[in-house]
């Protein structure tokens, strides 16, 4: 995907999120995907699962490699936090201290790789 392409997802989705409105969910899945391809990219690894539900799943970060059962560093959140924070329009400390994010284990703190785009 290009990164137009994913600029224009990522637009689409904060502009209905500040419009009080859900985004398209083809699209707003799109952003989810390609923002997270976008982690893994800059912080490859298998120490820490981070969860978009119910759009997706990525395996990331250097460390212990994950392999069965539930992975010691688990990220969970909704699209919209991750595609906030993807973008810079809210920073980590934030999330975690409102409650948009459950971060346990080890190398769970995502804030060095954040934002993406």
């Amino acid at each position: 995907m290009t990164d137009s392409a994913i600029a224009a997802q990522l637009e689409a989705c904060l502009s209905a999120y500040a419009e009080d409105r859900k985004p398209d969910p083809v699209i707003e899945k799109a952003a989810v995907k390609a923002t997270l391809a976008l982690l893994t990219e800059k912080a490859p690894g298998r120490s820490v699962e981070v969860r978009v539900p119910p759009y997706a799943a990525v395996q990331a970060v250097e460390g212990v490699r994950h392999r069965r059962g539930t992975p010691s560093a688990v990220v969970e959140t909704n699209a919209r936090t991750w595609i906030e924070l993807a973008v810079g329009q809210i920073d980590w400390a934030e999330a975690r201290r409102t409650g948009r994010l459950t971060a346990s284990g080890e190398r769970s703190d995502l804030s060095a790789y954040l934002p993406l785009a």
